[in-house]
């Protein structure tokens, strides 16, 4: 309906229109059912967007709280109405910003589409022994199975997906305690627990055997995947995967209690954990990385979250390099072709690394790049361009 102000009757602009009127319901699952999604076009949050009952309504904006917010200036709402695939161009260039919920507002660009043809971006609730585990996919053919890192979600591989989809079936999923995946209190979080509910989703996508991508902690969740279940990983692009430290752990003492535990009763106000966690990622406060510590905090301040994201902290940590179980030791065996990417400016897992795998495997390949810890988003050109050579020659050697 028409919002009338005091001077004139104010439409909803045509971008937006056309937006809702492609609204499809299947494309993405909607926690609760009900969501409004805030709509900003050159500054102006004028509309927002209800999705209740599978069919989303155009409305002028009020003082609801609103999950998802998304703002572009009007030429990229243009665009992105033409060709939303071209969003997450705009995404990655700075002209879209999503923010709250990257699940709901991605999910309402892949809804809007129009897209109907098989390979379309889709969101997929998985059910797996350990409860329901959200998952993201466009794209058809072989299947690159994406493992995010630390406190990230599946939307981390946004940039993968739109790059590769064009060439493979490429899926993300969020790991077990975080993003829209169940939230278990008892689950171990560590490499082992994560590698085999993957190998479940795999499952239950009907997937027998798969390339995996894993960032960070999915790096290290990817490996143990590799090493645990050969058969089901056809290779690997390890994007700055953490590894076990081998130099002494000074803290490891104080980490062998149930510290992780004190998650479930930790008081986390957002007002406080907001600004201390935005100030300690770099660009916190802009872009991608903004979009980033929106998912962390979605989790995080919720008791499950904060207990999965310590105790994953706490195993990654306390991951043992040497000994029988150690994954210095196991690394000799792992039999899938590896890709690892690692960033010259990454703080977290420091470039020495390489050198050290180089020591136990020997037919690794190795790609550095002038960026941080998460390339997909830091150097995606030169990543995606890496991954999709490297899976391809894989795939003609078989």
């Amino acid at each position: 309906m028409p919002v009338e102000n005091k001077t004139r009757v104010v439409s909803p602009p045509s971008t937006l229109k056309t937006l809702v009127g492609r609204f499809d319901p299947e494309v993405f699952d909607i926690p609760g059912d009900t969501a409004i999604v805030r709509i900003g076009i050159d500054d102006d949050f004028s509309w927002q967007v209800l999705i209740e009952g599978g069919k989303a309504h155009l409305r002028p904006a009020d003082d609801s709280p609103w999950d998802a917010e998304l703002t572009a200036d009007s030429g990229a709402w243009q665009v992105i109405a033409d060709d939303v695939g071209a969003g997450m161009e705009t995404f990655r260039d700075g002209r879209l910003n999503v923010r709250r919920n990257l699940h709901l507002g991605i999910g309402f660009l892949a809804a809007t589409s129009g897209l109907v043809e098989p390979g379309r971006l889709t969101f997929t609730p998985v059910e797996t022994s350990e409860g329901t585990i959200s998952t993201i996919a466009a794209g058809e053919g072989e299947p690159l199975l994406c493992l995010h890192g630390l406190g990230a979600s599946k939307t981390s591989f946004m940039p993968t997906l739109a790059a590769l989809s064009p060439h493979r079936r490429v899926i993300a999923m969020d790991f077990p305690g975080f993003g829209d995946s169940v939230k278990p209190i008892g689950a171990p979080y560590n490499a082992a627990y994560f590698a085999r509910v993957a190998t479940e989703v795999m499952d239950e996508l009907g997937i027998d055997q798969a390339d995996l991508a894993g960032n960070s902690m999915g790096g290290r969740v990817a490996i143990e995947a590799g090493l645990l279940y050969p058969e089901r990983v056809r290779s690997l692009v390890l994007l700055a995967p953490a590894l076990a430290w081998l130099r002494d752990r000074r803290w490891r003492w104080l980490l062998q209690g149930p510290l992780p535990k004190l998650g479930l009763i930790q008081p986390a106000p957002r007002v406080i954990t907001e600004p201390l966690v935005r100030a300690l990622v770099p660009g916190g406060r802009d872009g991608w990385a903004a979009a980033g510590v929106d998912e962390f905090l979605r989790s995080f301040l919720t008791p499950r979250g904060r207990v999965a994201f310590y105790e994953s902290a706490r195993n990654i940590y306390l991951d043992e390099p040497h000994g029988e179980d150690g994954l210095w030791t196991r690394l000799h065996d792992l039999e899938p072709p590896a890709l690892f990417v690692w960033g010259q400016k990454d703080t977290l897992v420091p470039i020495g690394f390489r050198r050290h795998v180089e020591d136990v495997l020997d037919g690794a390949e190795h790609l550095e790049l002038d960026c941080g810890h998460v390339p997909q988003f830091e150097r995606p050109a030169e990543t995606h361009e890496a991954a999709e050579r490297f899976l391809s020659s894989v795939h003609a050697a078989v």
